[in-house]
Order: C-alpha cells, then structure tokens, then sequence
C-alpha cells in the first residue's frame, strides 16, 4: 500500500515530465470524446422520435440496426487495426506506409459492406428472422433495412478514412463532419417521419431515407476535403494497390486479433443481455438503462484511450521507445486516480437517475445498486480501457490485447454470471457485482504486460 501511495504521491512531477504528452492527449482526445457524446445524444433523439410511432416501429428499427452493428463491429476492427500500422507510419513519416495500409483497409471494409448489402437487399425476412419470430416486426423492418442497407459501403468508406485521419493527428475534421451529418439525419428524420416542411409522411421508411442520405453525405464531403486539402491519406489509386505479400501477411498477423477481438466482445454483452433477459423483464430493464450512462459516462475515456493510441503510436514509429514506455507508465497511474475522483459523484448520484425514467420501484433498486457497482469498479474499467485500446494497441500488440479481453470474459464472468444467476439463483445486484470480475484479471494481466516491456513492436 506504501508503494502504491509513493507512486501517486509522483503523480504531478511525471505529469509535468511528460507535459508535451498530455497537451497532445487533450488536443486529440476531446475532439473524439466530444464525437462519440455527439452521436450517442442524437442517437438517442432518433430513438425518441421513432418512438413516437409505436412499440412495433421501435423493434422493427431496433431489430435493423442489429444487422448494422454487426457490420460496424466489422468495420471499427478494420479501422482500429489499421490505425495500429498508420499511427507508426505517421511517426516515420512514411506516406507509402500509410497508403499500403488504408488500400487493404478499404479492400476490407468495402468487401465487408458488400456482403451485408447483399445480405440485407436479397436475404432480409431470414437476417431479421435471426433475431426475432415476430413476423409484423419483421414485415416492418424489411423496407427500412433494405434502405439503410445502400449505406452500407458509404459508411465503410467514413469509417476508414477516419480512422486513418485519427491515426495521424486530424481530431476536428471527423468531428466536425459527424455533428453535421447527424444534425442533418436528425433534421430530416423529424420531416420524412412526421411529413413537415411539405415533405412527405413516410414513417419508419422516412429515418431510414435520412439516415441513408446523411450517410452518403458525410462520406462523400470526407472524401472531397481530403482530396481537396491533400491530406496525408490522399492516394491515387496506384498508391493504394501497390502491396507486397510481406506487408499483406504483416497486416493480416496485427489487424486479425482486433477484428475477431470487437466481435468476440460484443457477443459476450450480448450474452449478459440474454442472461439478465432470463433472470427477469425488471433486471433486463435496469441493466439495459444502467448501460446507456455507462457509455455516456465513457465517453471522455473513450476520447483519451484513443488518442493515447495515437500518440503513442507516432512515439514508436519515430523509433521513441523509451519515451513510449515512460508516457504509458504515467497513464497507468494518471487514469485509475481520476477515475476515483469521477466515481465518487457517480456514487452519490446513482438514487438520482431512476428518477428520469418511467419505472417500477423494483427497477428503480436496481438501478441505483447497479450504478453504485459501476462507481466502485471504473478505476478497472477505465484503466483496461487505455491498457487494451491506448497502450497495446499502440504498440501492435494485438494477440495479448484479445488474449486479455475475451478469455476472462468468455471462460470466466460469462459462465460465472450464467451459473450464480440462473442456477443459483442469487440477487441481481451480486450477479452484476460478479459480472465485474473480468475486470480484475484483465487489469492485472494487461499492467503486467507493461511492466514487462513486452508489449512494443515497431512495425515500421
């Protein structure tokens, strides 16, 4: 405990040793925080607006966006593994680096969006029907997803460049462009929904005729400032097929783990969600409302894990080693303090948000416990998130990074939660509290792997 204490206790020198660091961990983690809390607000203002059209519209978009969310899934592992190669270029400066790996990047990603569209344009009562035997649901849905679908290979295409974007420091365009496409999908989803401004009422069919020509919109003004401004990434197509079978095994050896990883991880929530639905209508609910402010809680480490990625990133690439190690030591101790400053008003409020909903005193419990376990648990949560997305990541080390993530997860608070909540039984508020044990072990393991300064390869 004394040494733990000694350490912080040189908290405010390391801060100040490594000031240039966390002036560059502002400068690109806002920008990207303020993003992700942009697109969950306006998410959330599409979702009231569907809302008003009744419980059958609400499933039938909900059950649409299931298929998208694979597809992003998809895609943020494409972007985040090739962010992985592109943040060292940057640091080398090396252009063709850069190109190599955006070119497979988007090979991917197009390929990926591809095959969903197919999917969804040709196969969408059976897609839909995977997730529901609701067949009004699903007749309602179809048109939507069918629709939305056309944007599949346009958010590809957003969804690499901004990765590259990020990678090499340009933090406001991506933003800027993602308040404005969402300001515009939610400006005409209130008017095709609702039939205002002399457009026509279309219902379900109307947010997804907006949410597909934001889409569209914002990747093709990326595209042309990119191009227009000539960015780093602003390769011709030569520039973009010129690979070597070195390079594509490279890149498949580092971008594979992330990929498998984001898919591995999300089907696991997606079993919390199944045994919390077994447990109880009134544990789904509170558990579900609970994770909706977690991610809004998140979203300022989202933006600083990310950026620390970069950063980092760039360190290596520019041969830093040393430099790298000393900042990513500094995050280990800087993050889990704030964390526990941010916990405590978390805690304290936690009685206060049952109260913006519409629900049960038993669901109101609920909430509060879940939330107060959340606050004791987010110096775990928030420090795994730098370890695995800011440090690991940075330095290639892709493999330990899913290692750390998805077995303590799927061998053991998976089966824990599953055993102590549908065998034995026990209270709700202990299952979440054991739900939360995967944190421990990756903390553990993911600050050891620091320490040993295994976790650095320069793939430049």
């Amino acid at each position: 405990m004394t040494r733990i204490t000694n350490k912080i206790a040189t908290l405010p020198g390391r801060i100040k040793e490594d000031r240039d660091f966390f002036k560059k961990l502002m400068y690109l983690g806002l920008p990207i925080a303020m993003q992700n809390l942009v697109a969950t607000s306006l998410n959330m203002v599409d979702t009231l607006m569907i809302g008003q059209l009744g419980v059958t519209a609400i499933a039938a978009v909900a059950l649409s966006n299931q298929i998208f969310f694979l597809l992003m899934l998809f895609l943020f592992g494409v972007s985040s593994g090739t962010a992985v190669f592109t943040a060292q270029f940057w640091g080398k400066k090396d252009l063709e680096g850069i190109h190599r790996a955006l070119g497979i990047a988007l090979a991917l990603g197009f390929a990926g969006a591809s095959l969903f569209t197919l999917g969804a344009l040709q196969f969408p009562a059976q897609l839909l029907g995977l997730f529901t035997s609701d067949q009004a649901v699903i007749r309602a849905a179809i048109p939507y997803l069918r629709i939305t679908s056309v944007s599949y290979l346009f958010t590809a295409g957003t969804f690499i460049f901004q990765g590259v974007m990020r990678s090499i420091g340009i933090v406001r365009l991506p933003l800027y462009l993602s308040v404005f496409a969402l300001s515009l999908n939610a400006l005409f989803n209130y008017a095709l929904i609702f039939g205002k401004f002399g457009l026509p009422e279309l219902g379900i069919n109307g947010a997804a005729l907006a949410t597909t020509g934001a889409r569209i919109v914002e990747m093709l003004l990326l595209i042309a400032i990119t191009y227009i401004r000539k960015y780093p990434m602003a390769a011709n197509f030569r520039q973009l097929t010129n690979q070597n079978f070195s390079f594509l095994k490279q890149y498949t050896w580092r971008v594979s783990p992330v990929i498998l990883h984001e898919i591995g991880w999300s089907m696991g929530i997606t079993m919390f969600t199944l045994i919390y639905a077994r447990m109880g209508t009134s544990i789904l609910a509170a558990f579900n409302i609970t994770d909706t402010f977690s991610r809004l809680l998140f979203f300022m480490f989202i933006g600083s894990a990310n950026a620390t990625a970069i950063i980092l990133g760039n360190m290596i690439g520019e041969g830093k080693q040393r430099e790298a190690e000393r900042c990513a030591n500094t995050i280990l101790l800087a993050v889990p303090v704030l964390s526990i400053i941010l916990s405590i008003p978390v805690f304290l409020a936690a009685p206060l948000i049952p109260s913006l909903f519409n629900v049960s005193q038993e669901v109101s419990h609920l909430i509060t416990q879940f939330m107060r376990i959340l606050a004791v648990v987010l110096f775990l949560k928030s420090t795994n998130m730098h370890l695995i997305v800011g440090l690991l990541r940075s330095g290639g080390d892709t493999h330990y990074s899913m290692t750390i993530e998805l077995i303590p997860l799927w061998l053991l608070a998976i089966p824990l939660v599953a055993v102590c909540g549908l065998v034995l039984q026990w209270s709700p508020v202990i299952v979440f509290a054991v739900s939360m044990t995967e944190e421990l072990i990756k903390c553990i393991l993911g600050v050891k792997r620091i320490l040993s300064k295994k976790w650095i390869h320069n793939l430049t």
